[in-house]
């Protein structure tokens, strides 16, 4: 029974762990004892080593001494968990364990599912926030289909916020820092009658650039994004409870720059145009544009909670709508030179979720949880990426005059060539996707205490998900709608030998022709829609060997539906199509497409979407708990079968899926505590993570420029083999209840490969970060505090440069940053 109060209360996202001298900004209403996990939402509690499932929970101290500014910062603190920023800020990638991705592309659902106050968060761009009011965030590594209706199969990451309180209180804190970083929160709390409360909480979070460009002489990479949120708390007796939550948070930034790490044979056409790249500088913080990038994010929601208890039942309902509007620009060719003019981008999410749970807690041997979800979604962007000024100049210096030269020839064979000059400015590619997405799932699991200290564990989940995706795209670059095997054909090269560059001298120019027709869906062949179901489980033992040592094993199945690709590189199956030129002889064989007379010039195969993911683990831990001495020990051998990529080819996002990839795995934390104001914890993860069959992974090396190879049996690039976290927190008490708290930690990532085919591109992480508050008794605190100290640099990410074959671009970390901040408890 101790099991399943701990597994329904983990359902309900309210379970924090707490080492002796850690346990600070727990609720009113939490019993704070030495080796105990508080359990809120249902007033029950469980001992740590009661508790059979990999999880690392942050507390909001843990949060605050390490002066966390920002998600990306948490993984110094989980070592299992990596966070990046990518090219907008609505864009942010969570990897557990390895595994990770839906970041970069709408129509992708992330491995790595986050939930806030109970409410799933489907899309980057609607889980960021600088929330005010953190409680902790609870890192649940491995597939948790059991425990929360939406079925992430790398792992779940929680935020739990405070609710209000029955007693007046509040904080404000306001923050100072290097690149003129202001940070400002606060909140307040307190009842309006005996049985409803209230909070309401606001944050303001704005930062120069840390990236200079020289080009427009302005700062980039900058923060700007503030929001508010309420909250109410209606309690008209002990059993029965109503919290509702509102919120809105909005992001104007300049965001984000990019390096040059390879300046491939094209940047030297670049600066004949006299466009400027700080070329082979990965680590560079000066860039060169012609214009600002623009991110606008407006990200809002309401939802309700209802817990009831009755007898030996507790029902939990949560209902909830969120909103995503984001739209934004960018030179996306990362140069001065004007040769992308226009990257612009516009997304609107509508996300409406309920979930109903029962759990009991019986007396006897048998407990269980049982829950449904219910998920709608709609999704709607529209995009355009046109040449610039430039573009037409830069075609002509890579193909030697051809490209123009080459156009009154052309048209005089193919006389039904759209008007137009050749890459004059303007022209490109309009993109539009309706995309949506209903799902429903019935969880559960069922606890059996087989003695009082051996408990089984089984749980299911299963899944319908019905997705329908319209495509509207269009191209408008008059040159690469051209068949250029007709061409040859027509100027006399015998139709055996057309598609031969060796003997079409016009297929020297394919490699300009970057933005093709499109074929749009649903058509005669193709209808633009998925339709999964699944059910995937858990089976798991757990034994307490004493009340400071436990163990478990377990075996469990993850899911996750079908994604599609709502990029430009949406392309047909080959099953579908079989692409050539039907000039050429032999002409292509016959195929679906082509028999519908839906064939357009110059198309290419890929994918439309990709199968479902579906994850396996097995998994065995030891936790332990003393005075003083606090341990957790996982191994496990994680696998997923399909698992989803989406990687960017310079042009674009191909969406696929490597038949294997698998992670074995330890992980290691602990907390020590040799004295009771001093406190040391340690963590370490390896992770051995391959590709055990990905023959599609030759993509990948092609779209890098590097010769394509099959992946299959190589070692994962962007997953440190190492990863380590040390830290420590010492708090000094003196006369009136005042404190003096020092707190410093330190991570290290092993040196590892940072993209697929690129061997010599490599990134080591060495961040050091500390504080140091001065805590008065009457509430006011001062904090002096640094984050990245010793100034690491490193690449995060590396990508084909966009229309510049040969060249690499990719992201550098943040640098040092430091500042002091004053706060207001009352």
């Amino acid at each position: 029974m101790r099991i399943t109060k701990f597994l329904a209360a983990t359902a309900l996202g309210s379970v924090i762990s707490v080492a002796p001298a850690i346990a600070q900004g727990v609720q009113d209403d939490e019993v704070v004892n030495d080796n105990i996990i508080i359990v809120t939402a249902s007033k029950r509690e469980s001992t740590l080593q009661e508790t059979p499932i990999a999880v690392s929970v942050t507390s909001a101290a843990q949060i605050e001494e390490a002066q966390v500014r920002d998600l990306l910062d948490l993984q110094t603190l989980v070592p299992s968990l990596r966070v990046n920023q990518l090219q907008t800020s609505a864009n942010t990638n969570f990897s557990i364990r390895g595994f990770g991705n839906g970041a970069n592309n709408p129509g992708i659902e992330p491995s790595v599912g986050v939930f806030i106050d109970g409410v799933y968060r489907s899309r980057s761009a609607a889980q960021i926030g600088d929330l005010p009011n953190l409680q902790r965030v609870e890192v649940l590594r491995g597939p948790q289909s059991t425990l929360f209706g939406k079925n992430a199969s790398a792992g779940i990451i929680s935020i739990v916020t405070r609710k209000p309180q029955f007693e007046f209180g509040g904080s404000a804190e306001l923050s100072y820092g290097n690149f003129n970083a202001i940070v400002a929160k606060a909140d307040i709390t307190g009842p309006i009658n005996d049985s409803l409360a209230f909070s309401l909480s606001g944050n303001f979070n704005k930062r120069d650039g840390y990236v200079r460009d020289l080009a427009l002489n302005e700062d980039a990479n900058e923060r700007n994004r503030w929001g508010v949120r309420g909250q109410l708390l209606f309690e008209p007796d002990d059993d029965l409870s109503f919290r509702f939550i509102g919120d809105y948070d909005k992001i104007d930034e300049d965001c984000c720059s990019v390096v040059n790490i390879v300046d491939g044979p094209t940047g030297g056409a670049v600066r004949f145009l006299g466009g400027q790249i700080d070329s082979n500088n990965p680590f560079s913080r000066i860039s060169f544009l012609n214009f600002n990038s623009t991110n606008e994010i407006e990200n809002y929601g309401v939802s309700l909670q209802t817990d009831y208890s009755t007898g030996p039942f507790d029902i939990t309902a949560i209902t909830a709508y969120r909103a995503v509007r984001s739209s934004g620009n960018q030179d996306s060719d990362f140069t001065s030179a004007d040769l992308i003019g226009v990257n612009r981008g516009e997304q609107a999410i509508d996300t409406y979720t309920a979930e109903l749970r029962l759990t009991s807690d019986f007396d006897g041997p048998l407990n269980f949880l049982l829950g449904g979800l219910y998920f709608k979604e709609d999704i709607q962007t529209n995009g355009s990426l046109l040449f610039g000024a430039d573009f037409q100049g830069y075609a002509d210096l890579l193909s030697g005059g051809n490209y123009t030269g080459l156009e009154p020839t052309l048209r005089a064979l193919i006389p039904t060539i759209p008007a137009g000059a050749f890459g004059a400015e303007g022209q490109g590619r309009f993109t539009s996707y309706d995309y949506g997405n209903t799902a429903f799932s019935i969880f559960g699991q069922l606890d059996f205490e087989i003695t009082e200290d051996l408990i089984f564990t089984a749980g299911g989940n299963y899944t319908q998900d019905r997705k329908n995706v319209a495509q509207n795209n269009v191209s408008t670059d008059v040159f690469s709608g051209i068949d250029l095997v007709q061409a040859g054909v027509l100027a006399g090269v015998p139709a055996v030998v057309a598609a031969d560059p060796n003997f079409n001298p016009f297929l020297g120019l394919q490699a300009l022709q970057f933005i093709p027709p499109y074929l749009n869906f649903p058509n005669a062949v193709e209808d633009g829609r998925t339709r999964d179901k699944d059910f995937s489980y858990t089976l798991r033992l757990a034994y307490n060997f004493s009340e400071n040592i436990s163990a478990y094993a377990s075996y469990s199945t993850g899911f996750k539906a079908s994604s599609f690709n709502l990029g430009t590189d949406s392309r047909p199956f080959p099953a579908d199509f079989i692409p050539g030129s039907p000039f050429q002889s032999p002409p292509p064989a016959a195929s679906p497409i082509r028999d519908a007379g839906l064939a357009v010039n110059n198309l290419s195969i890929g994918t439309r979407f990709a199968d479902p993911e579906n994850a396996e683990v097995y998994e065995v831990g030891i936790k332990g708990q003393f005075e003083g001495l606090a341990f957790n020990i996982a191994v496990f051998d994680q696998i997923l079968t399909d698992f989803q990529g989406n990687i960017f080819t310079g042009t674009g996002f191909v969406l696929g899926n490597a038949d294997e990839r698998s992670t074995f795995g330890i992980e290691i934390d602990s907390t020590i505590t040799p004295v009771p104001n001093l406190v040391f914890t340690a963590a370490l993860t390896y992770l051995d993570s391959k590709y055990d069959s990905f023959p599609g992974g030759s993509a990948i090396n092609a779209g890098f420029g590097v010769t394509p190879t099959d992946l299959s049996g190589g070692q994962v690039a962007g997953v440190p083999e190492y990863a380590v976290t040390v830290g420590g927190t010492y708090t000094h008490e003196f006369g009136n209840d005042n404190e003096l708290i020092f707190h410093a930690d330190y991570l290290m990532e092993s040196n590892t490969q940072v993209a697929e085919g690129l061997p010599t591109i490599r990134r080591a992480v060495e961040a050091l970060n500390a504080s140091l508050t001065f805590a008065m008794g009457n509430g006011v605190s001062v904090t002096a505090w640094g984050r990245n100290l010793t100034n690491d640099v490193y690449t995060t990410t590396v990508f084909p440069s966009v229309a510049q074959g040969g060249s690499l671009s990719g992201y550098r970390n943040q640098p040092r940053t430091y500042g002091g901040a004053v706060k207001f408890k009352f």
